[in-house]
């Protein structure tokens, strides 16, 4: 799916409540970056393994648009000004985060771990290195702006790749400095990863045979392409016994694509809970 360029009239009518078209709803999404790409267009930070929120100076939601069920001195100390960004608990922290996000009862020990490290100003001005900017004066509290940087070269884009994977972060996001607000996959936005990642739909279930008979053996999955392949590897014996149901959208690994677009290598990470 490509970019569509949001307005911040239609952003501001949406978080007023005044029906705004439902992309206003959607965030912007990256798309795996290019080999060799150069990083001098963009503006460049660490890839946080959260889950994306949105605060609209009122109420903060979920992806999905569902509220977030977060204790009220959490809310209280978040700004007037509309935020997009991710609850963090820190790097390889995803399970646990995932837990105390979606109590219906907020647990206080769990959320005075969580910070919501934000990498957007929804209803900003100007493209996203002026909004980037302004962000920086919207900290304090759970609020934490996400650092970007500009780096010189591929070499030095990889390096900084490394640092960040060897102190066990996931990888870098690429954002073009002069993007205008928009939502939808772009490549406005880009990810880079020591293996990339993407999203299918389960379509079906294979059996397991052997020492899975019984269980799971694969799912049977769609990409957003339409391309259909078998995933069978990554999942625990819990997963085995009770594999995420058909129609759910999960998350798994690769390390390339074959010719006619199927994933080589793959390997289930979660369901992409949208929450």
């Amino acid at each position: 799916m490509s970019a569509r360029t949001v307005s911040r009239r239609v952003v501001l009518a949406w978080l007023a409540g005044a029906g705004a078209p439902a992309l206003a709803l959607e965030p912007l999404l990256a798309r795996p970056a290019p080999t060799g790409i150069d990083p001098r267009p963009y503006l460049v930070s660490e890839k946080l393994d959260g889950v994306r929120a949105l605060w609209d100076g009122q109420t903060l939601r979920f992806r999905s648009g569902r509220p977030v069920a977060a204790p009220a001195w959490f809310i209280a100390a978040l700004p007037a000004t509309p935020l997009d960004g991710e609850l963090w608990m820190g790097r390889r922290r995803f399970d646990a985060l995932s837990a105390a996000v979606r109590r219906a009862e907020p647990l206080d020990a769990e959320w005075r771990r969580v910070s919501y490290q934000v990498f957007e100003l929804p209803a900003g001005e100007g493209d996203f290195e002026r909004r980037a900017a302004a962000l920086q004066g919207l900290g304090g509290g759970a609020v934490v702006p996400v650092k970007q940087q500009r780096l010189r070269s591929n070499a030095e884009l990889r390096q900084r790749l490394k640092q960040v994977v060897d102190a066990g972060g996931e990888g870098l996001m690429l954002h073009r400095a002069d993007a205008p607000l928009a939502a939808g996959r772009s490549d406005l936005l880009l990810k880079l990863k020591p293996q990339a990642d993407a999203e299918a739909v389960v379509v079906g279930h294979e059996p397991g045979k052997g020492r899975f008979a019984g269980q799971l053996g694969a799912l049977d999955l769609r990409t957003p392409e339409g391309v259909r392949f078998r995933l069978g590897t990554g999942f625990s014996d819990a997963q085995r016994r009770d594999p995420p149901p058909i129609g759910a959208t999960v998350t798994y690994r690769y390390r390339d694509l074959t010719p006619s677009g199927k994933p080589r290598f793959a390997s289930f990470v979660r369901v992409a809970e949208e929450f």
